[in-house]
């Protein structure tokens, strides 16, 4: 096992090893006289690839943080050519597979030993590669066409090492910023990835979710047909990946699968009483006449009470600047210390990438706003990154801003215009209950038109922000 550990811990160090020898590479290159732009290029190609490589094949947390970051590609290195974009999309659809071969002791142990009668047909190649498992499709022994996710051998091992990583991470930047609290949100984090290791409650997930948009005419959830803890086969699901529709000439199918995808998201807790907690891309697929087909539920967290009401009040305490009721709310719902004493116009300034989409009926994401916003936020020489060490994010929240992020992410991809204030207002507690979002308030919706927004139907009246770019 500590040879194992340190392996993974090994690879995982030469990401930035080999970067620095890359960038050294440049350097001397440099001095011989060879072509910089063609340089930069090929040394562009070779890091992203090895990236990808290296987090593909470690599979497990290593993983999951690749994927993680293709639905934000904006914020990484620019390159014209998309290098970093297209390498780590490849994470979000077709990992490093397992050899089939390693993974028939888990089917023989989970369906049994007469796997090969019950699937018939079970193509060897991998359709999908990601974290913890791998997919192939087979045909039911009743002529049913199915998805085979099959639990990669040792992975709850791995798992458990990137977690422990992360704690000791976290621990040496309590050192520095004590107000963080990441202990709390690295035990919220070990018991969500122990969740999505259990086929058997992400069988209970998606069959919940299917039944709650059974009849959804805009989103389609494959029904689960068997599952054991290690094994979930489920109607096999085809479409066109959403991330590709980012490349697609066409801004109403691009702004129709935001919409949807927006939509869903926000309303699954309410409806299935679950938030599906893994946004990236190559969970989602546009269909015919593009409905939205959603697969994987294994991150999810039971909200049977609908989305938690403090983040709705969190969104509606910053998206205007109402300097007085700010930090009373934010201490209220545990994100300020009771004695803190913070800069409301910084924090303000700080929130302002998180919040701003919720200040507009309507918002264009983009790629150039979504970068313009980060390098604000990461920029520790910003006067107003200070504030993000003295926020204490609630462990309850951890999975909610990840769905947030990832959704911004997506959108950013799509560059859609999506309706926003009134998708919160009907699907995100808190968000309307009093101040300036509320019936009565200044930012309120009117009428019908909010009504159709809040589905996802265009408002014709309705106020658009956004940044200009070529569509």
């Amino acid at each position: 096992m500590a040879d194992f550990a340190s392996l993974r811990r090994l690879r995982l160090l030469s990401l930035p090893a080999g970067t620095a020898v890359l960038g050294l590479r440049a350097r001397l290159a440099r001095l011989t006289g060879e072509d910089p732009d063609a340089l930069r290029t090929a040394l562009r190609q070779r890091n992203a690839e090895r990236t990808r490589r290296i987090l593909g094949d470690l599979k497990g947390g290593a993983l999951k943080a690749g994927q993680l970051l293709s639905t934000v590609d904006a914020l990484l290195p620019q390159d014209p050519e998309a290098t970093w974009s297209e390498a780590l999309t490849d994470l979000r659809e077709v990992g490093a597979p397992v050899p089939f071969q390693e993974l028939i002791p888990v089917l023989r142990a989970e369906i049994g030993h007469d796997w090969q009668r019950r699937l018939p047909g079970l193509e060897r190649e991998a359709a999908a590669a990601a974290s913890i498992g791998q997919v192939h499709r087979a045909r039911w022994h009743d002529g049913r066409d199915v998805a085979v996710k099959i639990q990669y051998p040792g992975v709850a091992q791995a798992l458990r090492e990137d977690v422990q990583a992360v704690a000791v991470m976290s621990r040496l930047a309590s050192v520095v910023a004590p107000s963080l609290a990441l202990p709390p949100l690295v035990a919220e984090l070990r018991q969500r990835l122990a969740e999505e290791l259990d086929y058997a409650r992400e069988a209970r997930v998606q069959r919940r979710f299917a039944e709650a948009y059974a009849d959804d005419e805009h989103v389609v959830v494959p029904r689960v047909v068997h599952a054991t803890p290690r094994v979930l086969v489920t109607e096999w699901l085809g479409g066109t990946p959403i991330a590709e529709l980012g490349r697609a000439p066409d801004p109403a199918a691009r702004d129709a699968a935001g919409r949807a995808y927006q939509r869903f998201l926000v309303s699954g807790p309410e409806r299935a009483g679950w938030l599906h907690t893994d946004p990236h891309p190559g969970n989602f697929r546009i269909l015919d006449r593009g409905v939205l087909g959603v697969m994987d539920f294994g991150s999810a967290l039971e909200l049977p009470g609908g989305m938690p009401e403090t983040f709705g009040r969190l969104l509606a305490a910053l998206s205007v600047d109402d300097r007085e009721q700010v930090l009373p709310r934010l201490r209220e719902i545990g994100y300020v210390r009771p004695d803190a004493d913070l800069d409301v116009d910084k924090l303000l300034a700080y929130m302002r990438p998180f919040t701003e989409p919720a200040r507009h009926e309507e918002f264009t994401f983009t790629a150039p706003w979504l970068r313009q916003q980060f390098g604000k936020v990461n920029d520790p020489r910003n006067p107003e990154f200070s504030v993000a060490l003295q926020l204490r994010v609630p462990p309850e929240h951890l999975f909610t801003h990840r769905v947030w992020l990832g959704l911004v992410g997506v959108l950013c991809q799509l560059e859609a215009t999506v309706p926003v204030r009134p998708v919160l207002r009907r699907w995100l507690p808190g968000f309307a209950e009093d101040g300036p979002f509320a019936e009565d308030g200044p930012f309120a919706e009117d009428g019908p038109a909010a009504g159709a927004a809040a589905e996802g139907v265009p408002s014709a009246t309705a106020p658009t922000a956004e940044v200009p770019h070529d569509r």
